[in-house]
């Protein structure tokens, strides 16, 4: 696909959104000459923001408070916005009329023309994406990043130059279209997978099934870089088309991977095991990033970059927002951001980071995902909790107290409904030599505008105590 091919063309922009991925695909297609129809269910009024940063475009019709029909019917093609489901009867209508349906992230794999560093996982994404970005810095491509929080995509795409290299963070939901175009990045990376999203997918399996076109479009040529100790990505090894190189903590004694053994990190080229760099020096990215990190390696020796360039990029990489990011020390309490976890395993994984007394912050909207041992990490690993009002937090203390002693099960649970007061407890609470920790296990809707919203102000607030 070609840029040019925009022009002139009937093209609906279904759901403008207020978090700025509608934004940009509708300034992308206007500067390609689409002729545009923005529809979404959200008044005039709420969309405000978004309405704003627009209304310099001229070749745009919006269409508000509803969708019609013959917007999904008489038009050159949809794209919609990546969490809405393929089974909503819009989406469904536009297929049975034979016009394509996109996502911005579809559009982008067509239309760039450097390679892709495509990244997925339920956990580690974010900061997998972000190592990756850092280290390929070293090599011999510009590279570019894509897909993070809420940044636009398409809009961006005349920041990829020819000698660029796209590292794309790339969710379940925008993997999902590209079974219709039948792409995959040139390199691809899969974390991790565990229940999330349950309110969206049914299925652990269809979740999965959405990941895996991560790879599934591949070339022998290519490269899929995987976590191997994870069951689920391990049972799916033999559909992949590409060359594979594998992530653990195993030593690897056959085929392409990176492993730690001893406290020493190896990459094996296919041929012989390599000692590559000693665990304790990386005390400033946190042991929790070691599959990160060595995922990043597996992805940056795909891209082409020596052990020599990695090694000397690592120390460079900077703290991540939002996962496990140290704010300060206050009255001797250390104070972490750990809001991306928006999931239980996610927040467990956060809490086992730590070795002394925790008070955590937890809990929000409930996504129907099982909350798994999270009550009981909660009793076993923690000083004290506070929930964030939701559905979320319900079902999590519903499940902590059947697990606690008789004489504890009425206790008075602290539910707040802002971060000021989230923090004046753990404040009241904590003493020097704790961590507070924001690792929500939860979605943050409600309380917050989203994680990041949670998130900013959780680092605001601690910065001005």
């Amino acid at each position: 696909m070609k840029p040019s091919w925009f022009k002139g063309k009937r093209i609906t922009v279904f759901g403008i959104g207020l978090l700025g991925g509608g934004v940009g695909t509708i300034r992308y297609l206007a500067e390609q000459g689409a002729e545009i129809i923005a529809t979404d269910l959200k008044t005039k009024e709420k969309l405000q923001d978004s309405l704003d940063k627009l209304k310099d475009i001229k070749n745009i019709t919006y269409v508000l408070g509803q969708h019609r029909r013959e917007d999904f019917i008489d038009a050159d093609m949809v794209i919609k916005t990546p969490s809405c489901p393929w089974t909503n009867e819009h989406v469904k209508l536009a297929l049975s009329n034979k016009i394509p349906v996109e996502t911005d992230a579809s559009l982008f794999l067509q239309l760039c023309r450097a390679p892709v560093v495509g990244v997925t996982g339920t956990k580690g994404k974010t900061t997998t994406a972000r190592m990756i970005y850092h280290i390929l810095k070293k090599g011999p491509r510009t590279p570019v990043l894509f897909g993070v929080e809420n940044i636009s995509v398409l809009d961006r795409l005349h920041y990829v130059k020819k000698d660029s290299i796209v590292v794309f963070e790339l969710s379940s939901w925008r993997l999902s279209a590209l079974k219709y175009c039948k792409i995959s990045p040139h390199i691809s990376v899969f974390t991790n997978i565990f229940a999330d999203h349950l309110n969206y997918y049914k299925t652990m399996e269809s979740y999965l099934e959405d990941k895996k076109h991560i790879f599934l479009y591949q070339k022998a040529k290519d490269f899929y870089i995987y976590n191997c100790e994870d069951e689920m990505l391990r049972g799916v090894e033999d559909e992949v088309p590409s060359t594979v190189i594998t992530v653990g903590t195993k030593r690897k004694t056959d085929g392409r991977g990176v492993f730690v053994e001893n406290g020493v990190i190896y990459y094996n080229d296919g041929v012989d095991a390599k000692k590559f760099i000693d665990v304790e020096g990386l005390n400033t990215l946190g042991r929790h990033n070691l599959n990160n990190l060595m995922l990043s390696i597996g992805a940056a020796r795909a891209a082409g970059l020596t052990l020599e360039d990695i090694e000397e990029a690592i120390p460079d990489i900077p703290p991540i927002a939002h996962r496990l990011e140290f704010i300060r020390t206050v009255d001797g309490v250390k104070y972490y951001n750990d809001t991306a976890a928006t999931n239980p395993g996610a927040a467990i994984a956060g809490i086992q980071t730590f070795d002394g007394p925790v008070v955590l912050l937890a809990g929000g909207a409930d996504k129907n995902l099982p909350v798994g041992d999270f009550p009981r990490i909660i009793r076993d690993q923690t000083k004290a909790v506070v929930f964030f009002a939701g559905e979320g937090s319900d079902k999590i203390i519903s499940a902590l107290r059947k697990i606690l002693p008789e004489d504890q099960k009425n206790r008075t649970m602290e539910i707040v409904d802002s971060m000021d007061d989230a923090l004046a407890y753990a404040q009241s609470v904590s003493e020097a030599g704790d961590t507070v920790l924001l690792s929500p296990g939860a979605a943050s809707f409600g309380v917050f505008t989203n994680e990041f919203d949670r998130g900013n102000q959780f680092r605001a607030k601690v910065k001005e105590m």
